[in-house]
């Protein structure tokens, strides 16, 4: 079918937002990299191809330079590289073993954006372990640019993906504990997974990025997160650079903060200083900042990466100059 090429301007006016996104699950603290690496960011000596995404995901970055090393695309580097963390049962926040909502489901986000400015997404999916391949597909495959539940299911197994049960026993012990309070609210770096948004350069220079998520732990069914929204949870300009957030998505869609992050490096701001603005907007904009986290990654056309947060304990993972690290980022909220 006709791929659909999504419009690169500067208004997202004709976007339809939806709310955002985080998820709550078990902290493993064993895999945190230690505090003494400091935030990281701009350095005379980057250089590409080169990945880097939300979180302690050394494994995912792993497999996604593998693929830049082989010659491939930086959107087949993100497709396998996100495909390794959806795989992780253990990880409980992204594909297989994904916490679900209050009634039990595990509901899965996920988008890519190439080069071209062509995106994909899928929304509420069910029942099939790589969101982030299927929205590859919804992209290369069809005249659309969003699939939706059952829709966006059944699209899945067309293209010869199998349905499985993503609810593992473990996912469903910490659901059934749960439902004993149902108390419904985010809690900061509750782990140290959350969304993995992820960016990558390749041996041309070209930038994609992708997003996947199971959603904020035990939310409304139904709710969408900023992840596979364009703009919010990524955003991709081959020409400039790409951004990608993680955290509470409510307060991500509010502000559209990967499209800014962008659009700031387009007017001459470092990925870093795109950062820390994004996240002040939102501070700025919301009161209650000190009771969620946002975090976003960004990179430009040389290579060289920005992050930032609300608060202490993001970290992000990078794979550049044949070095695989995970760093913890500066933070806005210091007391």
């Amino acid at each position: 079918m006709k791929r659909r090429k999504f419009i690169q301007s500067a208004s997202l006016t004709g976007l339809g937002v939806v709310s955002g996104a985080a998820i709550a699950c078990k902290e493993n603290t064993s895999e945190m990299p230690s505090e003494k690496n400091a935030v990281t960011t701009i350095s005379p000596k980057t250089k590409i191809p080169m990945v880097i995404a939300t979180w302690n995901v050394a494994k995912s970055t792993e497999k996604a330079w593998e693929v830049l090393q082989e010659g491939k695309s930086a959107l087949d580097a993100i497709e396998q590289g996100c495909m390794v963390e959806e795989a992780n049962a253990e990880g409980q926040s992204v594909g297989l073993g994904g916490l679900p909502d209050r009634d039990g489901n595990v509901t899965l986000d996920a988008c890519v954006m190439n080069k071209e400015g062509n995106y994909g997404a899928v929304v509420c999916m069910q029942n099939i372990v790589h969101p982030i391949s299927v929205a590859r597909k919804v992209m290369e495959n069809t005249p659309h640019v969003i699939l939706a539940g059952k829709g966006a299911e059944a699209f899945a197994v067309s293209e010869g993906f199998k349905r499985e049960n993503l609810l593992t026993e473990a996912s469903k012990k910490a659901w059934e504990e749960w439902k004993k309070t149902s108390k419904y609210k985010p809690i900061i770096n509750i782990e140290n997974h959350d969304t993995i948004g992820m960016l990558a350069i390749d041996k041309n220079g070209d930038i994609s990025g992708g997003c996947t998520t199971s959603g904020l732990a035990y939310k409304m069914a139904g709710r969408v997160g900023d992840s596979p929204i364009i703009g919010s949870g990524l955003f991709i300009d081959n020409e400039v650079g790409g951004a990608t957030a993680t955290g509470l998505g409510e307060e991500v869609l509010k502000t559209v903060g990967s499209f800014l992050i962008v659009e700031l490096m387009r007017q001459g701001k470092s990925p870093q200083e795109a950062c820390e603005e994004a996240i002040g907007r939102i501070v700025k904009k919301s009161p209650n900042f000190e009771d969620f986290q946002v975090g976003y990654i960004a990179v430009n056309k040389k290579g060289e990466t920005g992050a930032y947060s609300i608060h202490d304990g993001f970290y992000t993972t990078t794979y550049q100059n044949d070095k695989n690290e995970s760093k913890k980022p500066d933070f806005y909220n210091k007391k």
